[in-house]
């Protein structure tokens, strides 16, 4: 029996963690950080240059709008790779839905970015049904984080959010056996 007054270690802290693969953290990660750094960015955007329904406290100055276009690019080609684990190596997480839709909205978001010509918000052209379905997609990715983040509570708890973050690496799963994963997983019948 514990003495009084001194407190019992939380059931989260005694869970076992459990291990996610270096390079779904890596992906996950950069994927994370790059949609952390375009949706901030597209905030800064959408209270310059839009408005409609509220402003930042705060005004920014620059070029946000290239800031943000910076981002989407950087974030092209690590959500393609992401997105290209997600569906092999990964497909059996995809299959929980606040996985799914956070890369759904992602990929929604980038998609419409890309069709976007980024002087229409300079020039204060608002009406492109492009930018509308961009301003969907923005909140879209928003609530999807919400969901994923509650989605990986539910699933694990603090244990399993941490083991994201988590920088061990257990043999046999270093940058040097990635490419025999991935053969391993296209040689399977």
């Amino acid at each position: 029996m514990a003495e009084p007054g001194r407190c019992r270690d939380p059931a989260w802290l005694r869970m076992p963690r459990p291990y996610q693969p270096s390079l779904l953290r890596l992906l996950h990660g950069a994927t994370a950080l790059l949609v952390l750094a375009a949706w901030l960015s597209g905030l800064a955007v959408y209270s310059l240059h839009d408005g409609r329904w509220g402003r930042l406290p705060i005004t920014p100055t620059g070029d946000w709008v290239d800031l943000h276009g910076t981002a989407g690019v950087l974030l092209l080609p690590v959500a393609v790779l992401f997105a290209a684990y997600a569906l092999t190596l990964g497909r059996r997480r995809l299959q929980r839905p606040s996985n799914a839709l956070a890369l759904g909205a992602v990929t929604l978001a980038i998609g419409s970015g890309k069709l976007m010509n980024e002087d229409w918000l300079r020039r204060g052209e608002l009406h492109h049904w492009v930018y509308g379905l961009h301003l969907l997609a923005w909140l879209l990715v928003a609530g999807a984080v919400i969901v994923h983040l509650l989605g990986g509570l539910q699933l694990g708890g603090v244990a399993m959010l941490r083991s994201i973050l988590s920088v061990h690496v257990r043999a046999g799963d270093q940058p040097r056996h990635w490419p025999g994963q991935v053969r391993a997983f296209i040689s399977r019948p």
